[in-house]
């Protein structure tokens, strides 16, 4: 039998699924037992060092250095009692991945002895090499100095082992110039530059002192669960993470019989294990289900302060990925692990939040809500202004696969604001808003079932950027992908909108509270007329709206090379981050080059792996497939047997020719010298030639895969993997 056989023979044989084992407590009490979060602090720590901390977290304020020998004291103390042997600064440089910098709490003492030692020095500043990590030209290789800053603002927690547990602290990484190296830094900057901006018009508001104005967060995350023993067998799945060769499986999802179906028991065993760890780790896990993709699944928290959920969302992935092999699983993040169906998506609901107010919340009567209207306003004004920001926040390799099909927005940035808020919008331009559509009952005719109150407007999943209630869900975030990028964007900016709306206001009302309101009506009407273009509700899929957008002047950046290009070579958005401080003009290029750099890697690394897949693993089938038919129609000649028929055989030489040729073809794109110099030149060669060779050879294997007898076919294919559960 060949290594596929076995596998397949192994997985009917079923699978021992392991039990949770550990302390049975009720469900409350394991949300975030493993957080040195607000009431850890509250019960270790003196009462004017919580009562500092408190104020840096929740006010922003400046962090007094003097406290942090006393909250490193009560932090060991804490994690010991916990079984912690280490302490680990936690980062996030700019490969997108979670790093990590581990040391042991244990320092030589007198006498052969060892103590555990743990100071503030240790606490707030760590000293990993910065000069293996992307710097986009930031730093020379032999440059190495690089710190970690501890971000107060993100509570530390126990990561535990089997073997032992590790304090973990959230930091910021910059280099020794003092430059961002990391997600972490530019996001903490834009959230400055938003809490300044929005303090402004709520003050306007009648809100004296308004509270911390913080961006908020709930990525949801889509992820595929594959059984480990055939995914082993794939080194595409291995390297690049999705499938690079694999005919379409006579089932998909054509039956609709996935999305939100009852969840296999293997895999629903390993969500109650992904689910009691994060829980652990105070991460808000609320929905888990199937997703419409045969074996792709999705959980989604409750939004929280989006500094902290983007490094939950970290930990998530992280978490989703180390579990799965317990449960004798692969946890496939890629945007698109399989051609023919949905691939995966992280959709990111994003608000705004000053204490326990919702800024984005429209209330019970929103055509009245004033504060929500020019909020909301400032949505539109922003996502407008700067589309093309927000397309090249969302673009890398993996998401070129799914922005644009029949499963994900569209790489044409529009706004989603539903039947409701766009009449109130389109009063607000004619003049003056008289009313709003009432909510209705919605009556389903079964009368034992109750009366459903009727939300005023509908969904739509094709948009990506979509109102859903409280707040706007951007749609187009891959799944592989950090949602810190999005979000430093996405605030950003939001920060020069509004601004601009209490820049705007405070001239024309001159400080007269009187005069506002019909200020905020002449700036809203001013704003919708400047910028209704973006605000589409219609079917984002289709052809006619493509043609709209274009009408309408919106960009259209079909793929990440031209996203990104659009994004460095317009001074605006280098002048517009610089001025808020989120990223310097040398910063936001070296990251444009880092992405550009990497989109390079991940194509190069995807043709070298498809090159030697096709030449090493396929090519051979569809030879030893052609020798066997071939020798048993020369059999039956020499036998006597009259009208032998081998149409098959030319069939299947003409298809393994095909691959040859292409294979030739991909050999000929990977040698061929780069016509530029730069990291744009040499991107835009690899999505005009290496991306167009490497979907040929994958088109000619495909084709092939079919008539290849099946104990020759080397990869599991599409039905073993996605439906071998």
């Amino acid at each position: 039998m060949s290594s596929r056989q076995i596998a397949v023979s192994e997985i009917a044989k079923g699978f021992s699924i392991p039990s949770l084992t550990g302390e049975n407590r009720p469900l409350d009490e394991w949300f975030g037992i493993n957080v040195f979060g607000e009431a850890e602090m509250e019960r270790r720590l003196p009462k004017k060092v919580y009562q500092a901390l408190q104020e840096t977290i929740r006010k922003g304020a400046p962090l007094d250095p003097s406290t942090a020998d006393v909250v490193a004291q009560a932090m060991k103390e804490w994690a010991l009692e916990r079984g912690a042997t280490h302490f680990a600064h936690v980062f996030y440089p700019l490969t997108g991945q979670t790093a990590e910098k581990h040391d042991s709490f244990l320092s030589p003492a007198a006498a052969g002895r060892a103590v555990a030692e743990f100071s503030g020095k240790m606490l707030i500043k760590g000293e990993p090499d910065a000069s293996s990590f992307p710097s986009g030209g930031l730093r020379a290789t032999f440059e190495a100095r690089g710190y970690t800053a501890w971000d107060v603002t993100s509570p530390a927690y126990i990561l535990e082992n089997p073997n032992g547990n590790t304090l973990c602290i959230p930091t910021a990484f910059c280099s020794w110039t003092g430059d961002a190296l990391d997600k972490k830094t530019p996001l903490l900057r834009s959230m400055q530059a938003l809490n300044t901006q929005a303090r402004r018009v709520l003050k306007l508001f009648g809100h004296t002192d308004p509270d911390y104005v913080f961006a908020t967060a709930g990525p949801e995350q889509e992820y595929f669960l594959v059984d480990r023993r055939l995914a082993m067998l794939r080194p595409d799945l291995i390297i690049a993470g999705r499938t690079l060769f694999g005919a379409k499986s006579a089932k998909g999802q054509e039956f609709e019989d996935q999305y939100f179906g009852a969840i296999p028991e293997r895999v629903l065993a390993y969500m109650f294990d992904v689910e009691r760890q994060l829980l652990k780790l105070g991460i808000p896990i609320k929905t888990r289900h199937n997703e419409v993709a045969p074996s792709q699944y999705e959980l989604a928290p409750v939004y929280e302060n989006a500094n902290v959920a983007a490094d939950h969302q970290q930990t998530v992935m992280t978490v989703l990925r180390h579990t799965a092999p317990k449960y004798g699983l692969t946890c496939l993040l890629h945007e698109k692990p399989f051609a023919g169906i949905n691939g995966s998506g992280k959709h990111l609901n994003w608000s705004m939040a000053c204490g326990r107010m919702n800024l984005l919340d429209p209330g019970d009567t929103p055509h009245e809500n004033m504060q929500f209207l020019v909020f909301c306003a400032a949505v539109l004004r922003a996502v407008h202004r700067y589309a093309p920001m927000l397309r090249a926040s969302v673009a890398h390799a993996g998401n070129d696969h799914r922005l644009g099909a029949n499963e994900a927005p569209p790489a044409i940035i529009s706004v989603f604001l539903g039947d409701l808020l766009s009449d109130i919008f389109h009063q607000i331009e004619q003049g003056a808003v008289k009313g709003a559509r009432n909510a209705d009952i919605l009556r389903v005719g079964v009368d034992t079932l109750p009366p459903l109150p009727k939300d005023a407007g509908d969904r739509n999943r094709t948009s990506p950027f979509a109102f859903t209630g409280n707040k706007f869900e951007f749609r187009a975030v891959g799944s592989s992908q950090s949602v810190a990028g999005p979000l430093v964007v996405l605030n950003t900016i939001m920060a020069e909108s509004l601004d601009y709306i209490a820049t705007t206001l405070e001239q024309r009302t001159g400080g007269d509270a009187a005069k506002l309101n019909a200020a905020v009506q002449e700036l809203l009407r001013d704003i919708v007329r400047q910028h209704k273009a973006i605000i589409f509700n219609g079917d984002n899929y289709s052809a006619e709206w493509r043609r709209e957008a274009e009408r309408r002047g919106l960009p259209n950046a079909a793929n990440t090379v031209d996203a990104i290009a659009a994004a460095m070579e317009n001074p605006e958005f280098e002048a517009l981050f610089e001025k808020y401080g989120v990223l310097s003009r040398r910063e936001f290029q070296a990251r444009n080059e880092i992405y550009l750099e990497r989109y390079c890697k991940e194509i190069h690394t995807e043709a070298l792996l498809c090159r030697r897949m096709a030449s090493g693993m396929l090519l051979p089938a569809g030879h030893r497939h052609q020798g066997e038919i071939a020798s048993a129609v020369a059999a039956m000649r020499q036998a006597g047997l009259e009208n032998v028929h081998d149409g098959f055989l030319r069939r299947l030489t003409e298809r393994v020719r095909a691959l040859e040729d292409r294979i030739e073809t991909l050999d000929r794109h990977i040698a061929q010298p780069v016509d530029g110099e730069g990291a744009l030149a040499h991107a835009r060669h690899y999505r005009d030639a290496i991306v167009p060779a490497i979907n040929a050879v994958r088109e000619a294997a495909d084709a092939l895969e079919p008539v290849v007898a099946d104990d020759l076919w080397p990869l599991p294919t599409y039905q073993e993997l996605l439906f071998l559960r």
